[in-house]
C-alpha cells in the first residue's frame, strides 16, 4: 500500500487550468482499482491518495502522468506502507 502527498509547489497559481485533466487522472486510478481514497491537506497545502495493487515503479509512472505533476503544479511524494494491525474493515490491506 502507498501513501502519496502532493504538495502545491512553485506553479500551484496554473491549478485552474489542468484541475480538469487532474480530476480524470484520478477517475481513472479509482476506475483501475488501484486509489481506495483521495483527500485534501489542510489547510490547502495538495492532497493525498491512498493506493493499493500495484508495485511502486508502475505507481510511479502513474503519478508521473499526473497533469499537476507533469505541469510542477504538485511535489509528488510516494510512501509505502507495510499495513500491520486493521480493522476488520480493512483486513484486505493486509494480504
Amino acid at each position: 500500500m502507498y501513501l502519496i502527498t502532493l504538495k502545491f509547489a512553485a506553479n500551484k497559481a496554473s491549478a485552474p487550468d489542468h484541475l480538469d485533466a487532474h480530476k480524470a487522472w484520478i477517475a481513472r486510478g479509482f476506475e483501475d482499482g488501484i486509489f481506495l481514497m483521495t483527500g485534501t491537506i489542510e489547510p490547502q497545502a495538495g492532497g493525498v491518495v491512498l493506493a493499493h495493487n500495484v508495485d511502486r515503479a508502475a505507481l510511479e509512472a502513474r503519478v508521473g502522468e499526473d497533469p499537476f505533476v507533469a505541469e510542477g503544479i504538485v511535489s509528488a511524494e510516494i510512501i509505502g506502507v507495510a499495513p500491520g494491525r486493521t480493522d476488520d474493515r480493512l483486513a484486505f490491506l493486509k494480504a
